[in-house]
């Protein structure tokens, strides 16, 4: 049995998605350009990384009707 999806709720994920990735490419940017010193941009980078995984997949649950956070 497939999920039934609305359409606006999910241009509403793609833009949220979207922006949030925009977000993320940024940060990522500004800790490079910042120069921080090795390890610490690393751990910063990892963190960042898991944090838009940790939201992507938010997204995606509460797309397919399990939300984790509500609105």
């Amino acid at each position: 049995m497939l999920a039934q999806v609305d359409l606006r709720q999910a241009i509403h994920y793609v833009w949220y998605i979207v922006i949030a990735g925009l977000i993320f490419s940024l940060l990522w940017w500004l800790i490079g350009y910042c120069e921080i010193p090795a390890p610490f941009a690393k751990v910063a980078r990892v963190v960042l990384a898991i944090l838009a995984v940790m939201v992507l997949i938010g997204v995606l649950l509460s797309l397919a009707g399990v939300p984790i956070v509500r609105y």
